[in-house]
């Protein structure tokens, strides 16, 4: 279980400044982040220390990243948008 604490921090980790990231990350981490098995908890941690220009080629499906385990983060949370 995720406590409030790490919840309300990772909220403000998830603000970039860039609307783009902040229409996927903050609803994300509100969402569906505390359901999220331990690894994909990490795994998201680790998408957040990523640079901004990066996550955003990869959100706007430029570029992919090469770390497995950002690409599986990025692609959860791409699908949660976009239709099928």
């Amino acid at each position: 279980m995720v406590d409030q604490t790490e919840l309300n921090r990772l909220f403000w980790h998830s603000r970039r400044g860039m609307l783009e990231l902040d229409v996927l990350l903050v609803p994300f981490v509100r969402e569906v982040y505390a359901d999220l098995d331990a690894d994909d908890q990490a795994r998201y941690r680790k998408l957040l220390a990523c640079e901004d220009q990066d996550m955003f080629g990869w959100f706007m499906e430029r570029d992919e990243p090469e770390d497995e385990d950002l690409k599986r983060m990025v692609r959860m949370i791409l699908d949660r948008v976009q239709p099928k």
